[in-house]
């Protein structure tokens, strides 16, 4: 039985998964059992911020595997302390909740914002807006706070609470923001749904709106935080700070974790007992995502973040097929003319280039530290596909 059939009979088929099975990786190539290699322009959807097994990023893992593996949060860990202090220091928040996944992060925000809302108002004051086309997560309530009616089915009933307003249109969001509403959720740019960016327009006018109402603003930055929109978090371009920010995906490079942040307005709303997670703030994790931060906010990282950015919307201004690019930074979208996108990603695969997609896009989530030259490498397999 190869591997494949294997993985088959025991794992359950939540997944359509392409025939390929990893055996190392190195840098920004991997490689498959059977020898070919691969230019990553995936980055595990946006995980392996540093590439495969960055040799620095390793060294911090291997080091904390063999120093001590997990604790309750009933103790304290050294690394925890460090790495919270300078992910708070370098995003200006006040405090940090860990856990283990985006939707639990999402889940954290939640949480929070209507403690607040009750601590403050009392009850009746717990909807929360989130956006048309939006992704929050699988759990059930981060399931139910996604806006796209593709995901709100089967798991009947869902969470309640949640209110859609449209991206991009401030009289919808103006109408739906009343006296019921504790907070509005939202993606700078929508990751799964078609690597869209708000525009600044309607960001400015969540954050004013909100402010004169004491409606507290929750930025999902999963996919788009720790540099991928060549900023340390996105709400930077937009000159905005969320009372709560959520992270997950690349902070710590490719080892599972989830932070909720949040300023001085709502560091102290949650108190023992009322939320919790057996492995949130994981020794491991933690060790893995500090070298990524110590990376990501070196001298001149970002700026290189940016400069591959901007390479390779130059490219893709050269092919005829793309009709449009959408995204920020390293976090890219290709609406293509005629081509289907699933298509372009399972030819890419047979030439050696890992690519997503993002609804009808060809998405590109190359890992922050690849090199220009294998940006130019992947770029002319892309190129070749759509020119075909």
């Amino acid at each position: 039985m190869n591997t494949i059939e294997k993985f088959n009979q025991h794992v359950m088929n939540t997944y359509g998964r392409f025939p390929l099975v990893m055996e190392n990786g190195s840098g920004r190539r991997c490689t498959d059992e059977n020898g070919k290699s691969y230019i990553d322009f995936g980055s595990g959807i946006g995980t392996n911020s540093l590439g495969f097994c960055d040799e620095k990023w390793a060294d911090a893992v291997c080091g904390q595997v063999r120093a001590i593996q997990h604790t309750s949060n009933y103790y304290y860990t050294k690394i925890q302390a460090d790495f919270a202090e300078k992910l708070c220091t370098s995003t200006g928040y006040s405090k940090v909740f860990f856990g283990n996944s985006g939707a639990e992060a999402n889940e954290c925000a939640i949480k929070i914002a209507r403690k607040y809302s009750f601590d403050k108002y009392g009850k009746g004051r717990h909807n929360i807006i989130t956006l048309v086309n939006s992704f929050h997560g699988r759990t059930l309530t981060t399931l139910s706070a996604t806006g796209q009616e593709v995901f709100h089915n089967y798991f009947f009933p869902f969470t309640e609470g949640f209110v859609n307003v449209i991206a991009n249109d401030i009289d919808d969001l103006k109408e739906k923001l009343d006296d019921t509403v504790c907070a509005v959720m939202m993606e700078y740019v929508q990751g799964e749904g078609g690597v869209i960016a708000l525009d600044k327009e309607f960001v400015d006018a969540v954050y004013t709106l909100c402010g004169e109402r004491d409606i507290l603003v929750i930025a999902d930055e999963v996919q788009t935080g720790i540099g991928r929109t060549g900023s340390l978090l996105a709400g930077d371009l937009y000159g905005r700070k969320a009372d709560i920010t959520t992270l997950a995906k690349g902070l710590a490079g490719g080892v599972p974790i989830g932070a909720c942040l949040t300023g001085e307005k709502c560091s102290t709303v949650l108190v023992p007992g009322t939320h919790g997670s057996t492995f949130g703030g994981n020794p491991i994790a933690c060790a893995g995502g500090k070298a990524v931060l110590d990376r990501v906010t070196g001298e001149g990282f970002l700026d290189e973040v940016n400069a591959k950015a901007d390479f390779i919307k130059s490219v893709l201004a050269e092919i005829d097929e793309a009709e449009s690019v959408s995204g920020l930074g390293l976090m890219i979208g290709i609406k293509l003319k005629s081509k289907n996108a699933a298509d372009v990603v399972k030819k890419a695969l047979d030439r050696g280039l890992l690519l997503l997609t993002a609804k009808d896009k060809v998405r590109l989530l190359p890992p922050l530290t690849i090199e220009m030259n294998e940006l130019e490498e992947g770029l002319n397999i892309l190129k070749s596909i759509l020119e075909e």
